[in-house]
Parts: C-alpha cells; structure tokens; sequence
C-alpha cells in the first residue's frame, strides 16, 4: 500500500474517482443493503482523503469544509483490507489535517450507533440519541478534546 492522500474534488484523476464511487456503492449501498442516493452532491466541494493500494482504494473518508462545521463523513474501508486498521490510519491523518487548517471550526459526524468507541478514540462524543438513518441505527457526533 502507499500513504495516505488528501485531494480536492477536482483534483481526482476520474480512474481513481470511479473507484471511490464505487467502493461507497458497493459498502454503504449493497453490503448494508440500504438504498439511498449516495452521490449527495457534496462531494465537490470536500477533500477526499484515501489509501492507494494498487488500483484498489483500501480506505476512504470525505472532509466537508464549506458548512458551518467541519463533517467527517463516508468512512469505508475496502472489504478486501478490512482488519488492518486503515480506518483508524485515515482518521488519524484527517484530524492532524483539521486541526491544522480548520482548527476554530467544530468537527462533526454521524456515527452508525455500534462505531461510537471507534469516534470516541479520536475525540468525539455522543451529542444526540440514536436515530434511524437509512434504516441502520446512528448517533450524532462532536469532537470535544484529542485523547491521549
């Protein structure tokens, strides 16, 4: 695998855009069997933050930065790389990258319910009750402080 990338949406050569899309469908759309519209329209104006490995993407996460607050969002691991702890690796390197570039924004996601320990190692903590979305149980997320 390489390292980590972050690019904007025009940045995206349309290979690697087609295999981003993809790897959202197939998770969020067909594995979780949940059908809703995953092209949302926000992807233009966020950073796309992913792992290469090959001409696979392993690991991806979008960065919304023109809304009041700063969303982390579509956290999809490859299921082929699924256990190597590559969610954990994006997280990391979206938040030095947040808190380098956006550190007076709050930072904000919606967390399926069963990955709130996961948020909660990077700072984040309930700010809501569980909700249906897209028939998966979810609950809203702030980051509060960086734990150590």
């Amino acid at each position: 695998m390489e390292k980590v990338e972050i690019l904007r949406f025009n940045q995206l050569p349309v290979g690697l855009l087609y295999q981003i899309l993809k790897l959202r469908v197939d998770v969020f759309v067909v594995e979780q069997n949940c059908p809703y519209p995953e092209l949302d329209d926000k992807d233009e104006g966020a950073l796309h933050v992913y792992l290469p490995a090959g001409n696979q993407v392993a690991a991806y996460l979008r960065i919304i930065t023109n809304e009041p607050n700063i969303r982390i969002g579509r956290v999809v691991t490859n299921p082929h790389f699924r256990g190597k702890g590559l969610a954990s690796l994006l997280m990391q390197k979206a938040m030095a990258y947040i808190l380098q570039h956006h550190a007076n924004q709050s930072i904000i996601l919606s967390a399926q319910e069963h990955l709130q320990n996961f948020y909660g190692r990077f700072g984040f903590a309930p700010v809501s009750g569980s909700y249906l979305e897209d028939g998966i149980p979810h609950v809203d997320m702030q980051y509060i402080a960086q734990k150590h």
